[in-house]
């Protein structure tokens, strides 16, 4: 007696073999010499040279650095105001009576010496950027020339206001003042020293441009406290 193996197994795999297909293959194109083509390069073109991605216009820690640095100056300089205006508008008179009155009009041309410095100090930057050494050197130079000259014209009229007998402990008004415009005056010195390091750094160069980060964030920072200055000049010694 011969016995048959069931035919279940056998449709089964069979229809198992069905169910389950290779996934399509992409057509090969082949050129007229019967060669495959080989593949684009990652970054390539339609010309096969590689090409290098597009990358947005960069901001370096720098930056980001000196506009965390700004805003904290500007929130310091913004409370120091906001005493002085407070202080004021509970005076019955301003400025109090006995006291020397600001020198507006040669503060007035000082002011315009601190803002000829922020046009030096970009000249200079722009030059460092191009590689022109001397013109760099001369538009830094001159920036910190005008600098130095409003922090000595300043000091002079605090001089003269000192032997006029404006103090500091003249009450709130000689408080406020000095506070308000010597916080200015030394920020100012500050940003000083930082332009004389960077105006040797050019001159050794050290800096240039393929290193520019240092010459923003002084430019930067430079260009904050000319700014500030005619805030302070309008609201203490004009309003």
């Amino acid at each position: 007696m011969v016995t048959r193996a069931p035919a279940a197994p056998a449709m089964v795999t069979w229809a198992a073999a069905g169910a389950v297909e290779a996934p399509p293959q992409p057509p090969v194109v082949r050129r007229a010499n019967g060669r495959v083509p080989p593949p684009p390069p990652p970054t390539g073109g339609d010309d096969g040279e590689p090409r290098e991605p597009r990358r947005g216009p960069g901001f370096d820690n720098v930056r980001l650095a000196m506009i965390a640095l700004i805003g904290a100056e500007l929130m310091f300089f913004a409370g120091l105001v906001s005493a002085f205006l407070v202080l004021r508008t509970a005076a019955a008179v301003w400025p109090p009576p006995f006291q020397p009155r600001l020198p507006i009009e040669i503060t007035g041309v000082n002011t315009l010496v601190l803002l000829a410095s922020s046009v030096a100090m970009a000249i200079g930057a722009r030059a460092v950027s191009r590689g022109d050494r001397r013109t760099a050197l001369r538009g830094l130079g001159g920036a910190a020339a005008l600098g130095a000259t409003f922090v000595a014209v300043q000091g002079f009229e605090w001089v003269r206001m000192l032997g006029f007998g404006l103090t500091a402990s003249s009450a709130g008004y000689g408080t406020t003042f000095y506070t308000l415009i010597g916080a200015h005056a030394a920020h100012v010195v500050g940003a000083l020293v930082w332009l004389a390091v960077t105006l040797l750094l050019v001159e050794r160069g050290r800096l240039g441009p393929a290193r520019m980060a240092p010459v923003r964030a002084c430019a930067m920072y430079w260009h904050f406290v000319v700014a500030l200055w005619p805030v302070l000049y309008i609201a203490v010694y004009l309003a």
